[in-house]
């Protein structure tokens, strides 16, 4: 489909990719941030699979950017070739043979045609952050695949080291690990002054968000290339973008909030050096060109269920480990990069490992009505990662029978299955 893939590390796996299909019909892709998966594995497989390859990220702004990528490399118009699809928004056309999708969407899909006509592949992309639609999303294609189309393609895309697990779970599937060709990157500790928590019960204080902003003035004395700053959320892009006004370089922001138009922006290369202030979305789904310096806040906005109040929503956390690793290899792809991390060397061997799956700390209201829908309310012979708790399962059937979602044997009542309808 491409004529002359990009040479980016991925395209050293593309042959081993496509003899995995050939013999297994799955495959895992392991490869770090910006090594070039999104790009190329969907083409690839529209190669091998043949017909229509379905691709999911878990955001929409990850979605259209994604297509737009594929489109420019064909050299065609997003909704030709390559098109995407996400609430709201929709550029696909009868000639489209790799569309792009969210994780939630293609469940509402897979729920209303669980056979996937005309669908010949799906790849499911960052698989690692874990996420409740992403997970079970895998596991109703491999339910899927197992009971109805066996001929479903499916393919795993991880850039962390948890290749293996997921490839158990596609029933052994061949794993593709591509290293990647990162540059070194420079850690300064950045940590706050005596006296500054970066979270109190109000959320992120103005002085920790003030002392990200100073630790970009210094990145920026310091070092030469554009600066990708991270903090939790939308409210914070703002506040550390309003705080840099003055610096004599572009400021731009980067969240799911934005605009179409504003989100292009940001990921378009232009002249002249900028900084670019971001939420996790820039961590691996996206990558922001031009990047020689990373800010990380090394805070995250993550799902919780609050067992003791019935009540779920998001809180702002530290980061993992992993998550950092990450969040600092986004400056070394262009060359040696530097990372300043905004907490102590010291705090930073507190950190967990690895981000708690959602499954495992989130509110599971939706998972619930999903699974009751599709018939396994207590999610019996699904091929899940990790299984739900069953105390906070429980407590979302409680839920979903109070509104008359499910009946009395967890079963999708007509008020269930038209609020499972509802556009992801």
């Amino acid at each position: 489909m491409l004529d002359e893939p990009p040479d980016l590390p991925v395209r050293a796996g593309l042959p081993a990719l496509a003899a995995a299909l050939d013999a297994a019909g799955t495959a895992v892709v392991q490869a770090p941030p910006g090594s070039g998966k999104t790009t190329l594995v969907p083409p690839a497989v529209a190669l091998a699979a043949g017909g229509r390859v379905v691709v999911t990220q878990p955001r929409r702004i990850a979605a259209r950017a994604a297509a737009a990528r594929l489109a420019h490399l064909l050299g065609e118009s997003v909704g030709e070739t390559v098109g995407y699809a996400v609430r709201g928004d929709r550029r696909t056309s009868s000639s489209t043979r790799i569309e792009v999708v969210t994780s939630g969407l293609l469940l509402r899909r897979l729920q209303a045609d669980p056979g996937l006509d005309g669908v010949s592949a799906v790849v499911l992309d960052e698989v690692h952050e874990r996420a409740l639609d992403s997970d079970l999303l895998l596991a109703l294609l491999l339910d899927v695949r197992g009971a109805l189309r066996e001929d479903l393609a499916l393919v795993a895309m991880s850039a962390t080291v948890e290749a293996e697990r997921f490839a158990a779970l596609l029933g052994g599937a061949p794993v593709i690990d591509v290293p990647g060709t990162l540059h070194p990157v420079t850690t300064s500790w950045a940590g706050p002054p005596p006296g500054v928590l970066p979270v109190d019960d109000r959320g992120v204080t103005p002085a920790f968000l003030a002392h990200v902003a100073a630790t970009v003035r210094r990145a920026l004395a310091e070092r030469e290339g554009d600066v990708l700053v991270f903090v939790p959320g939308a409210r914070e892009v703002d506040r550390v973008c309003r705080a840099l006004v003055g610096t004599g370089v572009d400021v731009l922001a980067l969240h799911g909030r934005l605009d179409a138009a504003a989100q292009d922006d940001a990921l378009r290369e232009r002249p002249g050096r900028r900084v670019v202030v971001a939420t996790a979305v820039a961590e691996s789904s996206l990558t922001v060109p031009g990047v020689r310096v990373v800010v990380d806040a090394g805070l995250s906005r993550e799902p919780r269920y609050d067992a003791g109040r019935g009540l779920g929503g998001l809180v702002t956390v530290r980061v993992s480990r992993a998550a950092a690793d990450q969040r600092a290899g986004r400056a070394g792809r262009l060359g040696p990069g530097a990372a300043y991390r905004c907490w102590s060397e010291a705090d930073h061997a507190h950190l967990a490992a690895h981000p708690a799956p959602e499954i495992a700390v989130a509110d599971l209201t939706g998972l619930a009505l999903d699974l009751a829908v599709w018939g396994t309310p207590d999610a019996a012979g699904l091929s899940l990662l990790d299984p739900p708790p069953s105390a906070a399962l429980d407590a979302a059937r409680r839920t979903l029978r109070d509104l008359g979602a499910v009946d009395a044997d967890g079963r999708a009542t007509d008020r269930g299955r038209s609020l499972a309808d509802v556009p992801a």
